[in-house]
């Protein structure tokens, strides 16, 4: 199935292109052995369209019709972009747009861009890499403050550090991932080791 090559063909070039080793500090503060640098990933040509299609996948898979995808600057922005455009190629648009983490100082002063008309629009919040789940649950809360209805929340990894409880305990908003950490580091084998080396 072109669903399973795809994440599989993704899962590879995140395996090769963003997954690092040694010591790291995360957005969350905590520290970590592994730092997945997810953009080296969703900017890639080659990478776009499977972002794109596994992530409508996903979203078909749980019930989720939504018009329009996006979330905090700048993680989410490829990823959102990514499912616009390859929503097409399933013959129903659906819109990106961008979750300021500050409003603009000038003009509309708005925290959300790329839709005009926002009360009422069903969406589904996304993110890159979650760890605590903190962009997310600042996404979901802006969107909800523009009157737009939040689906879910889908990430591209989720690194197992809190975010399903924070986004689904906290804010009562489904959550889901594409990947988790363990995937991808290929859990069993040394640290520092995955199949993309070996």
């Amino acid at each position: 199935m072109n669903e399973t090559k795809d994440r599989e063909r993704l899962m590879e070039l995140l395996r090769r292109e963003s997954v690092r080793f040694g010591d790291f500090v995360l957005a969350s503060g905590q520290k970590s052995n592994v730092y997945i640098d997810a953009r080296l990933t969703t900017c890639r040509a080659e990478a776009m369209p499977l972002i794109g299609n596994v992530f409508l996948d996903k979203m078909d898979e749980r019930g989720w019709r939504p018009e329009a995808v996006g979330g905090l600057t700048m993680g989410a922005d490829p990823v959102a972009m990514a499912i616009a455009r390859q929503s097409l190629e399933r013959g129903r648009a659906i819109n990106a747009f961008v979750v300021r983490k500050e409003s603009k100082k000038h003009g509309l002063r708005r925290f959300i861009e790329g839709l005009e008309v926002k009360e009422g629009v069903k969406v589904v919040v996304i993110d890159d890499v979650c760890s605590t789940g903190e962009s997310t649950v600042t996404a979901i809360t802006r969107v909800r403050e523009a009157g737009m209805i939040v689906l879910g929340a889908l990430c591209l990894v989720d690194r197992e550090m809190g975010a399903r409880q924070n986004i689904e305990g906290g804010l009562g908003c489904a959550f889901d991932s594409i990947f988790t950490m363990t995937e991808l580091t290929d859990e069993g084998l040394p640290l520092g080791t995955s199949k993309s080396t070996r």
